[in-house]
């Protein structure tokens, strides 16, 4: 058994309050070192979220819950010798074969809709934790945009040159990174310029802080491995290829994306559309016309 799998159990007594002191601080100091257990966590405390906004609005009998409980291990194994074809055929099977069970009894409708939102529940869990730990990226991102306007998070790195940047960063993540290099556009006024980088942290790992400015604000570029960073929601726009995720708050707009095995957030105070927001890394490049509508 290794470390990982001694903790597993430390999860759900962590969500719990339920650790002791020194145990507390052996899953905290664990946690800090292992991006597996992190995300675990995250996991469990989506399913336990959601869980919590399904909860049932009445009490099923105790008789009830016992048939329930034998038949579905029935059930289960029925499944399990049978050659289903897919999960959602599986859940479509398990859902009727529920509310059948339900409705001769009491003819329930508010117990027999909870068991199908709960079953429903069970289909969409994956997805609600992808949107959980994309919706932690973007205000992680948020955060270090607005230490780095207030001062907090000044650049290690000052450059304008992508090569500079570049060299700079290299071997500081681990993740490999390339700004593109500029390109010379004919009649090309540059909108955004580079002005350096910084390193950052998100959920214990080194991740990249790239600065940009214009002649009225500050906008920063933040990079992170996909395997600890992940995009979803918002308005979906596609271009080149490409997946762009954009959100717009009351002081800010946050476009994630991800490319190449790494994940980008591009936070700034513009109100521009998500495509001209793209002009900050494309403007020197031989397609920057693409975005400027």
């Amino acid at each position: 058994m290794n470390q990982c799998d001694e903790h597993h159990a430390d999860i759900l007594l962590y969500l719990d309050n339920a650790l002791t002191r020194e145990k507390l601080e052996n899953f905290r100091a664990h946690l800090e070192v292992c991006c597996d257990c992190r995300e675990r966590l995250e996991e469990e405390r989506a399913l336990s979220s959601l869980l919590r906004e399904t909860r049932p609005l009445y009490v099923a009998p105790q008789a009830l819950l016992t048939r329930i409980a034998l038949a579905a291990t029935e059930q289960a194994a029925a499944i399990s010798r049978a050659s289903v074809r897919s999960r959602k055929t599986r859940m479509q099977h398990l859902t009727r074969w529920l509310l059948d069970l339900c409705q001769p009894a009491f003819r329930w409708k508010p117990l027999a809709a909870m068991i199908l939102a709960m079953v429903l529940g069970l289909v969409f869990i994956p997805d609600a934790v992808q949107r959980v730990r994309a919706t932690d990226y973007v205000e992680a991102a948020t955060r270090i945009h607005r230490s780095y306007l207030d001062g907090i998070l000044p650049l290690q790195c000052r450059a304008r040159s992508p090569d500079e940047i570049t060299t700079w960063l290299a071997g500081k993540t681990p993740f490999h990174f390339q700004l593109p290099a500029s390109q010379s556009v004919p009649n090309s006024k540059p909108v955004y310029w580079l002005t350096g980088a910084s390193l950052v942290s998100y959920k214990g790992s080194p991740a990249a802080l790239v600065g940009y400015e214009t002649p009225t604000e500050k906008i920063s570029l933040v990079i992170a491995s996909s395997r600890s960073a992940v995009v979803a929601g918002g308005q979906q726009v596609r271009s080149g290829g490409l997946s762009f995720h954009y959100r717009s708050g009351a002081n800010f707009q946050v476009i994630t994306w991800t490319n190449h095995g790494l994940t980008y957030a591009l936070v700034s105070s513009s109100t521009d559309s998500p495509q001209r927001s793209c002009l900050v890394c494309h403007q020197d490049m031989a397609d920057q016309n693409l975005f400027k509508h």
